[in-house]
């Protein structure tokens, strides 16, 4: 496929995913890009080919919506820290670690030894372990909030089972969440997901959209909030408060920080109704040893977790209050059923106990740092190209967002001039760093400053090089 091809196949499928919104940007971003993706193209020959076999097999090509990109993505053989390698023999520092998952980096000793030990005696049985008590442990005693706590294999799972409890345990039907606030991928998160802004409606009253797949009657039990949007928050839940069995959050939801006292405000409306606050921690538990509910002194009822707590194995575990747990406890009379094959599998709970004993204040509070070494070097890396764009965040993980207006709540990072993002996602790859096409990272424990230096090194070529694309389809963008 010639240059001039690749560039237009990208073209296609971003215009099919509302990411291309005109004519002239389109011709613009062909006219910016055709280098940046032969490049692409040269570099990663080999990973074509297997993309090409897989779409033989598998719809799209694979079975994760989020590692698929254009023209090809790159395929995995293996990593070491802070480096993952591809099939075609590059090398890049890998600023997204599974989706913020590989905290400790990649096949770190200790979390191996602990695998290798414990798959030795068998990967699974329908018997409990041990290991299962010991995380539990970990985990009631870093989270104050998490007096019992349940296991199971992903943070989907984590989020709808701690919503099947609100629902048990209140006898009420709906519950609310933020709107664009991602939950995983079972029914009730997926209400108002990513929306199109042509159908959310007023911000006072957001449509409860069902994403593709989803029964509208659904929808009808989903209530949806602009978060970090107290007036229009409280009105919302006044109006359904009896019929409400939680309020979710995810503390910073996707990457962007609460309001101050936003998260107090929620506590206190929920606490003084009878509804269920449930943090999603999938994500944000990493920005403090207690996690964001420890970070910004709000206690939940109940709280998913995923991703850190597996030490890169499928995990999932939801947990809250004594009295509210207890409706998933088999020995009483009426309970939810909570099955699964692999929940608590020993060596996923082998792993975790490493993973979360090496996540230490003093690990996490480094990690923080780096962060905020990479958001001031990233900060000033676009004041000196006159290039401005927002970026959003705590500790360790961040996104930027191409736009002048601030990014307190979905509406505003939809806004971003979102056709930019994979142009610059391809340049970063070509450059050696690895991160999320919604130009998102995460960092692990491995890193040091090295490897922050090296980023906004590849940071400002790719930026440099883009600016030209960025003045030309969005002015508002670009300073002098």
């Amino acid at each position: 496929m010639s240059g001039i091809d690749l560039t237009q196949n990208v073209l296609k499928i971003l215009s099919r995913t509302g990411r291309v919104m005109a004519t002239a940007d389109t011709d613009s971003i062909k006219e910016h890009t055709r280098g940046i993706y032969k490049e692409y193209e040269n570099r990663t020959k080999k990973s074509r080919e297997l993309f090409e076999r897989a779409k033989r097999v598998l719809p799209g090509g694979n079975s994760r919506t989020t590692i698929f990109w254009s023209p090809h993505p790159i395929y995995f053989t293996h990593g070491k820290g802070p480096l993952i390698y591809d099939l075609d023999g590059n090398a890049y520092l890998d600023f997204l670690v599974n989706y913020t998952s590989l905290i400790h980096g990649h096949a770190h000793p200790k979390i191996l030894e602990a695998i290798r030990n414990s798959a030795g005696r068998g990967t699974a049985a329908h018997l409990p372990t041990e290991g299962e008590i010991r995380l539990a442990e970990l985990m009631c005693e870093r989270f104050a909030s998490v007096e019992r706590i349940r296991f199971g294999n992903s943070g989907t799972e984590a989020t709808m089972n701690a919503l099947r409890v609100a629902r048990a345990h209140t006898g009420r039907d709906k519950i609310m969440k933020a709107e664009g606030a991602y939950h995983g991928t079972h029914l009730w998160a997926e209400v108002s997901h990513h929306p199109n802004l042509t159908n959310v409606g007023p911000i006072e009253a957001p449509n409860s959209l069902p994403e593709l797949g989803t029964p509208s009657s659904i929808a009808r039990d989903v209530v949806i909030y602009p978060f970090n949007n107290q007036e229009i928050t409280e009105k919302l839940f006044r109006s359904h408060r009896e019929e409400l069995a939680a309020v979710i959050v995810e503390p910073v939801m996707r990457t962007i920080p609460p309001e101050k006292g936003y998260l107090d405000f929620l506590r206190e409306i929920t606490k003084e109704n009878d509804v269920l606050l449930v943090f999603d921690e999938v994500i944000c538990a990493r920005i403090s040893r207690g996690g964001a509910q420890e970070y910004y002194g709000v206690t939940p009822d109940l709280t998913a977790f995923g991703k850190i707590f597996g030490g890169g194995l499928p995990f999932g575990a939801f947990g809250g209050r004594e009295d509210i747990m207890t409706v998933s406890d088999p020995s009483r009379e009426k309970s939810i059923d909570h099955g699964g094959t692999f929940n608590a599998n020993p060596v996923t709970m082998a792993a975790g106990i490493v993973a979360t004993e090496m996540l230490t204040s003093e690990a996490i509070n480094s990690l923080n740092s780096l962060g905020d070494l990479q958001r001031k070097g990233m900060e000033r890396t676009l004041e000196e190209l006159g290039v401005v764009a927002r970026l959003t965040g705590v500790g360790s993980y961040m996104q930027m967002h191409f736009t002048d207006e601030d990014v307190k709540d979905f509406r505003a990072s939809a806004r971003a001039k979102k056709s930019l993002n994979d142009p610059l996602y391809i340049s970063l790859l070509n450059e050696g760093i690895s991160m999320a096409p919604r130009i998102m990272t995460a960092l692990s424990t491995p890193m040091s400053r090295r490897e922050i230096d090296t980023f906004i090194n590849a940071f400002r070529k790719s930026v440099e090089h883009l600016r030209p694309l960025i003045k030309q389809t969005a002015s508002n963008l670009v300073v002098g």
